[in-house]
């Protein structure tokens, strides 16, 4: 985003920020994070089961998942302000799971800045409205007020 800087951050409250690329959520991706997270329920990790029993006729992809790729989205939007050495997670106001994530589905991030607050000492707190929306689909998968903490280089 042109002009996008931590010293005139205040110019971008209320604004879209960024949108990140489509990503596909495959059952590889589903079968590792529930490894990486032990949380093997069929409805996830077994397609046939998810298809016989599962309210949404196949598996659908964890809520956490979808949850901690908005890291990835912000990476790959380039949601970092200019002129800050790095980032990182402060924590979250709020996050709501609107929808399922099909296996199969395509997701994406549109990130609003709420707020942006300066801490003192070269530290920012800055506030995001995330909403992952799944292509196609009329309802986004979630919704998530994210906190990120940027130190000023």
């Amino acid at each position: 985003m042109e002009n996008y800087h931590i010293d005139n951050i205040d110019a971008f409250v209320g604004k879209q920020i960024g949108i990140s690329d489509w990503l596909e959520i495959d059952q590889k991706r589903v079968d590792a994070f529930a490894e990486a997270t032990n949380d093997h329920n069929p409805l996830h990790v077994d397609p046939d089961w998810a298809r016989q029993n599962g309210p949404f006729g196949g598996p659908v992809a964890h809520g956490f998942l979808t949850l901690s790729l908005l890291s990835w989205f912000a990476y790959q939007a380039k949601l970092q302000p200019a002129g800050v050495e790095f980032g990182v997670n402060y924590g979250f106001e709020r996050v709501r799971f609107m929808a399922p994530v099909r296996v199969g589905d395509r997701i994406r991030n549109r990130v609003v800045l709420t707020a942006a607050d300066g801490r003192g000492e070269g530290r920012y707190v800055l506030k995001t409205q995330n909403t992952v929306e799944i292509e196609g689909g009329s309802r986004p998968a979630l919704v998530a007020t994210w906190l990120a903490m940027y130190m000023k280089a």
